[in-house]
């Protein structure tokens, strides 16, 4: 066991340092000790992991799975370890956050006094960009992503649920009728959201399944509470996380429909690259997080 989990912590070191030579330098041993390692890997696999050539080195479809696997494993082992050692450090230095401008401006931002009360030492620099952003390359240690999570070269932590509503002003639907399908979402004014992958269609989950509904509007914008605000006048149908249009549904600005069809639901996520040794930083901040917003948040009460 010891030593398939030698093997895999030293090819989680070469993929990350993009050669055999700078992994045998962040390992400290030879350029041949590691490349003995891979080799041995691969035979007990019976799969090649990795392409060589002179200039180049890059993972193969088999590797590129495995190596998922094996950074996370790594990165486990390496927060157990530093788990000790992270309750004795003090959270300190600048942290880089970038989150959606609308849960920013609505929930964030509110939410770092008490960070910043907790954690003195701590300086964050808060980035608000609703488009989507490479950590890595642009230099933030963590971000908050408003998603249904598929991207497995980041370490993710639920924050809170986000529920989605279909929603519209009393006014608007007393002008054009009550959706009670959702095919009927066909015929009204749809407000549509410019950041939506799924662009001018919309999903909705019942209890026969998911259903694709192709819908129509005269107002696109970037922003979800520009949206909110039109939606409120009497504009159209705005589908949105109820952390944007809580307070609406509250005193009846807004009023739900179609509630027994749910469009489809994403989590609050904090999320941060894989890296060793998590800084304290980073993870007293998502914990901040998680202890802030709960598995039932403001905007749902």
């Amino acid at each position: 066991m010891l030593d398939r989990f030698s093997e895999m912590a030293v090819f989680a070191t070469v993929v990350e340092q993009r050669s055999f030579t700078a992994a045998a330098r962040a390992l400290g041993v030879s350029k041949s000790a590691v490349s003995k390692q891979i080799a041995r890997l691969e035979d007990r696999l019976g799969a090649r992991l990795l392409n060589r050539t002179t200039r180049k080195l890059s993972l193969t479809e088999v590797g590129v799975a495995f190596y998922e696997r094996c950074a996370r494993i790594v990165e486990e082992a390496d927060a157990a370890d530093d788990e000790v050692g992270s309750l004795a450090a003090a959270p300190r230095g600048r942290l880089r956050v970038n989150a959606p401008m609308t849960f920013g401006t609505m929930h964030l931002g509110p939410a770092m006094a008490g960070f910043m009360r907790d954690y003195p030492e701590v300086d964050i620099d808060l980035h608000l960009d609703d488009r989507f952003i490479d950590l890595v390359a642009e230099g933030f240690d963590v971000a908050v992503r408003i998603t249904s999570l598929a991207d497995s070269s980041l370490i993710a932590r639920r924050v809170a649920p986000s529920r989605h509503a279909i929603c519209a002003s009393p006014d608007y639907l007393a002008r054009h009728g009550t959706p009670r399908r959702p095919e009927d979402l066909r015929g009204h004014e749809c407000l549509g959201y410019t950041y939506r992958n799924d662009g001018a269609t919309w999903t909705i989950d019942g209890a026969d399944g998911s259903v694709n509904v192709s819908i129509s509007g005269r107002l696109c914008a970037n922003n979800g509470e520009v949206l909110r605000d039109a939606a409120i006048a009497g504009a159209g149908l705005f589908i949105s996380p109820v952390f944007i249009v809580g307070d609406a549904l509250r005193n009846g600005q807004l009023v739900e429909v179609l509630s027994e069809h749910v469009p489809q639901t994403h989590g609050i996520y904090a999320v941060y690259p894989h890296r060793r040794h998590v800084s304290p930083k980073v993870r007293a901040f998502v914990d901040y997080l998680v202890d802030h917003f709960g598995p039932r948040p403001c905007w749902e009460a």
